[in-house]
């Protein structure tokens, strides 16, 4: 195993046995021969499974829908992507030459179905028990009770349902800058609403963080009273 295939599967918690599953996995299709997209597809699967078991067992008073919600949230591209950036896995990405020049290994689509594609890999190489370990590992702090009760009607939701009771369009997001090195970024977000001519911004250590506080300082400022 070259060096750098051995710390990333000391960040992520598994050693593989059938190493070519590893490369696969970190292969995107802008690569000729073979690539993690078939990986993709199962890790896809397995991951919304371990999840739906965890909550499940994890939340055994909540409702389908709840679940359901919290389940979207959790295995999400752009969660899937900050687990990515966890282990600055676009750093050990092989991407063809026109995603290196258009700097794919930082995009949370690639990101995502990569660690998607690990998952599937995990899996092939060691088992359900195996792969689930490590995904409810890298979900340790996501799955804590208190981070899922804020999921379950956090800051985007309570402004979705706010704007969609006064008969408004839903809210955009947009990253305004990043800063920072790959393992300790501070993502500066902000959320604007078309027709109307307030928006308010958000500071947070992800990106959904940080639109989680852009999305609560705008409820906040459309709550205010008027004078």
């Amino acid at each position: 195993m070259n060096q750098d295939l051995y710390l990333l599967s000391k960040k992520i918690g598994y050693s593989f046995q059938n190493l070519e599953l590893f490369k696969s996995a970190l292969t995107h299709r802008s690569v000729r021969g073979s690539n993690n997209e078939r990986l993709e597809f199962l890790g896809d699967s397995i991951v919304n499974f371990i999840i739906a078991e965890a909550l499940y067992k994890r939340l055994p008073s909540a409702k389908e829908g709840e679940l359901s919600r919290l389940r979207a949230n959790l295995v999400k591209g752009e969660t899937l992507a900050e687990l990515a950036r966890e282990f600055n896995l676009g750093h050990y990405l092989n991407l063809g030459p026109g995603e290196l020049k258009s700097g794919g290994f930082r995009r949370e689509s690639i990101l995502a179905d990569a660690i998607e594609a690990i998952i599937g890999a995990i899996y092939l190489d060691g088992g359900i028990s195996e792969c689930q370990q490590c995904v409810l590992k890298w979900y340790t702090e996501r799955l804590q009770l208190q981070a899922l009760q804020l999921y379950i009607k956090d800051a985007k939701t309570k402004l979705q349902e706010y704007l969609q009771s006064k008969g408004l369009e839903l809210p955009n997001y947009e990253v305004l800058s990043i800063q920072g090195e790959a393992h300790e970024q501070t993502f500066h977000v902000s959320c604007i609403v078309a027709s109307l001519v307030i928006k308010a911004e958000g500071v947070g250590s992800s990106r959904r963080k940080a639109e989680q506080e852009a999305a609560k300082n705008l409820l906040a400022l459309l709550e205010k009273p008027t004078l």
